[in-house]
This record gives C-alpha cells, structure tokens and sequence, in this order.
C-alpha cells in the first residue's frame, strides 16, 4: 500500500484521523487570522519565525511568553523624582 510519513511535530502530533488533523488546522488557521486581525506579525530573523506584537499586555493576553532577553523585558522605570532619599 502506497504512504508517505507525516513530520509535523506539535500541532497534530497527538490526533488519531484525518478528520482530527483537519479540525485541529483549522482551530489554528482561525487563530492565526484573529491574530493578524488584532496586529500581530511574524517576523523572519536569522531563518527563524517570530511571532510579535508592538503591545505586550495584548501579547500577554494571549497567554505568550516573551522570549525577549529578560533586561528588554524589564518594564520598569525609576523616576528620581519619586526617590524618598532626596
């Protein structure tokens, strides 16, 4: 009987038939377009593709993980103003 090996690994790793495969697909093509609707982008660096966001709180918001070097990530700003020492 002629085949041939499917190598996706993740997304459809753990379904059990076609119709599965195709229901699982398409859960994630209807994600991908609401992201694209709400601003996301996917960047290509260095052969990679990177999912990104200009608004972390909406990143977040769906649940990603930033995997941007934790100093980038850092959201705090000192104001010397506000320094009880002065």
């Amino acid at each position: 009987m002629p085949y041939f090996t499917w190598k996706e690994k993740g997304l459809t790793e753990d379904c059990a038939s076609l119709n599965a495969m195709a229901a699982r697909l398409q859960e994630a093509a209807q994600l991908l377009r609401r992201m694209a609707d709400e601003g996301f982008q996917v960047e290509r660096l260095d052969g990679l593709q990177r999912i990104t966001h200009h608004d972390p709180d909406l990143f977040k918001a769906y649940g990603f993980v930033s995997e941007e070097a934790p100093e980038r990530q850092l959201g705090l700003v000192l104001d010397p103003a506000s320094d009880s020492n002065n």
